[in-house]
């Protein structure tokens, strides 16, 4: 949360597999691919040494996740 400028995080797993929801402007002009290599970027150290095995990642813009949050639940 401290190294990207994001609005709001999820995250919920047990041990070394995660799932991450990231909101953010950032994200607005942003490939599927890039949102998910900005949000691996300061967790590969996390990575390298298997604290995170697994990551499953979704990337938003704030408007995105207004709209979606609705339709999934949140």
């Amino acid at each position: 949360m401290n190294a990207l400028p994001l609005e709001e995080v999820l995250v919920s797993g047990d041990g070394s597999h995660f799932q991450v929801i990231a909101v953010g402007e950032m994200f607005a002009d942003m490939s599927r691919v890039k949102k998910q290599q900005a949000i691996y970027a300061p967790l590969m150290g996390y990575i390298a040494d298997n604290r995170i095995h697994a990551l499953s990642i979704k990337a938003y813009t704030p408007q995105e996740w207004a709209r979606d949050r609705k339709l999934n639940g949140f």
